[in-house]
């Protein structure tokens, strides 16, 4: 059974028209980023894995109808990446937060996942003296 497309845009450049080699697919659980044309390349995304995402609309993309949506996640391959110049941002960022809570809460994943695995918070001395 094939997976089904959320939603899927073209990032968007002049006039708002859609002539870049950038795609976006949005799944139930993850999301597809394919750059290129020659050199294509396929990032992606597990939705579980991104912690938060800000809309932003400049002016010379509002006038388009266009935005942007900053995202940080968990990936160590993408940490920060953008969807954007895209139609209707507000309505994807919304479509985008309701799948990740959802994919989140089905795989139980909280914020603790999240910190950083540096942190030592082990009661053992590991300080040399």
């Amino acid at each position: 059974m094939a997976e089904k497309i959320v939603w899927q845009d073209r990032k968007r450049i002049i006039f708002g028209l859609p002539w870049t080699f950038t795609k976006y697919k949005l799944y139930e659980d993850k999301l597809i980023i394919c750059t290129g044309f020659l050199n294509k390349k396929e990032e992606e995304v597990r939705l579980y894995r991104i912690m938060d995402n800000t809309l932003e609309k400049p002016l010379s993309q509002r006038i388009f109808g266009l935005g942007s949506i900053k995202v940080n996640s968990a990936d160590k391959s993408t940490p920060i990446f953008y969807i954007e110049k895209v139609k209707n941002a507000d309505t994807v960022r919304n479509k985008l937060s309701d799948l990740v809570e959802k994919e989140r809460t089905k795989k139980r994943v909280s914020g603790r996942e999240y910190m950083s695995a540096d942190i030592d918070d082990d009661d053992d001395d590991d300080h040399m003296h």
